[in-house]
């Protein structure tokens, strides 16, 4: 089903920019990231805590088109994004990190002659993720979730900067040995440049 949702949207941003001036770039950034409501859990006594927010990095490349609705343009990116936490186990601390490929595909309003605010679903794909707790990996997350993500921008001629944040909305969690929970729904402040080619 969340694949269907999927080629819906591409189908209908592919539609669109079928009859629009299409604009195009590349884009980077970093983010930063606290995973899942309280990150990681334990079900026993607290042996972890919520993961402290530690940076990632982002890249990948952007399209824009005009939509025929109130000044309105759609942006589909395809972003590679490395996310990354930590926490505490037992005094320790202790690394997360995954992979992943987002496809956001934001509705934005520019406002003035520069600036501009947006926002839209993000679909992910896990490509690997890590765990540096007593050598213990997962395969237990669900692959595809999706997101939402929300901010505004700033462009002066081929350069733009903005500021967004994204909210994992699809569950996922795997458990450990002990009873310790992760949930790796992002939550994250995200800051990216991009260049308009």
């Amino acid at each position: 089903m969340k694949k269907i949702v999927l080629v819906i949207f591409l189908a209908l941003g592919v539609h669109q920019f079928s009859n629009a001036q299409i604009n195009f770039g590349v884009k980077a950034g970093i983010n930063y990231n606290n995973n899942g409501e309280d990150a990681f859990k334990d079900a026993t006594n607290d042996i972890a805590e919520g993961a402290s927010a530690k940076t990632g990095y982002h890249a990948g490349v952007w399209f824009r088109g005009k939509l025929p609705i109130l000044g309105l343009y759609l942006r589909p990116e395809i972003i590679y994004t490395e996310v990354k936490s930590e926490f505490e186990v037992q005094a320790r601390t202790e690394d997360y990190s995954f992979k992943k490929l987002d496809v956001p595909v934001l509705v934005g309003k520019k406002l003035l002659s520069f600036a501009h605010v947006f926002a839209g679903p993000s679909f992910q794909y896990i490509l690997e993720d890590q765990i540096d707790f007593r050598n213990l990996s997962t395969d237990e997350f669900n692959k595809f979730t999706v997101g939402l993500q929300f901010g505004a921008g700033v462009e002066f001629d081929n350069i733009g900067i903005d500021v967004r944040w994204e909210r994992g909305l699809t569950k996922s969690e795997a458990e450990f040995a002990n009873n310790t929970k992760i949930d790796n729904r992002v939550n994250q402040l995200i800051f990216g440049i991009s260049l308009k080619l």
